[in-house]
């Protein structure tokens, strides 16, 4: 399918590696020229390198770290003018609810809510003025059902997922569709850290904790970057401008709801 997106530009944050990298990918592959944003500069720009080259488009890597104002501004200056903004950040560690003080709430909201709200509020206004945008932020299957040990994820990615809900409805008329990702357990760094913390706690291996994870998704699998990375673009694509405002779940029927 021709996502009808060739020649736009899209900002994709931590896009280095794990689901914003195949984010950044299938976008790339759709003919997208992308600003990259993460931390660490030298794999940024070695996965930018790669997309210019097996894509032909342009990329422009800004690592920086965007739960800061210096950050934030960097990459909104890179990123002006953009159709199609792409949130993501690593999600805050995993504990019980009497671990966390007022700081690690902070920490939380700043990377899973303030910053999302924060890149649509400077790229908004200039989708608006064109009559055509796309924003898709990844959130968390934690917002449809709460993981205990994940409770600074489930409060920080909920309450972006409430402003998400009403200004998506504000900028609709604008040629403008917001909606949300809501991925459950894909293969990426943050699956093998908390397929680790599973083997610590029960005193079993790596394998046998990803094997152990892997048999409470119906589909009896971790997803992949790819996978995630094309429901990315078709969100993005065209054909997606009559969605608005959704919450969708990419996790293998893991989440056990009836709607």
């Amino acid at each position: 399918m021709d996502l009808g997106i060739r020649g736009k530009r899209a900002l994709v944050c931590a896009s280095s590696k794990g689901l914003g990298l195949g984010c950044a990918e299938a976008l790339a592959e759709a003919g997208v020229d992308l600003v990259m944003n993460a931390r660490g500069a030298e794999v940024l720009e070695a996965e930018a390198t790669r997309l210019r080259s097996t894509y032909g488009v342009a990329v422009q890597a800004v690592a920086c770290d965007v739960t800061t104002p210096e950050g934030q501004a960097e990459v909104i200056n890179a990123a002006q003018s953009v159709d199609i903004l792409v949130t993501n950040a690593g999600g805050p560690p995993p504990g019980m609810w009497s671990d966390w003080e007022r700081d690690d709430f902070i920490k939380a909201l700043d990377a899973n809510m303030l910053t999302p709200i924060a890149f649509m509020k400077a790229l908004l206004p200039g989708m608006m003025d064109k009559g055509w945008g796309r924003v898709v932020n990844i959130t968390s299957q934690s917002v449809r059902a709460p993981i205990a040990v994940l409770g600074l994820s489930n409060a920080a990615r909920t309450g972006l997922t409430g402003y998400v809900a009403g200004t998506s409805r504000q900028v609709a008329a604008n040629g403008v569709a917001i909606n949300n990702l809501l991925p459950g357990i894909h293969a990426t760094d943050r699956a093998d850290a908390l397929d680790g913390g599973v083997s610590a706690q029960k005193g079993i291996s790596i394998d046998e904790a990803r094997a152990e994870r892997a048999a409470t998704i119906p589909a009896r699998r971790y997803g992949t970057r790819a996978e995630f990375g094309a429901a990315c673009a078709f969100l993005c694509s065209q054909h997606a401008g009559f969605i608005v405002g959704q919450n969708i779940l990419l996790d293998g029927g893991g989440t056990n709801l009836t709607m």
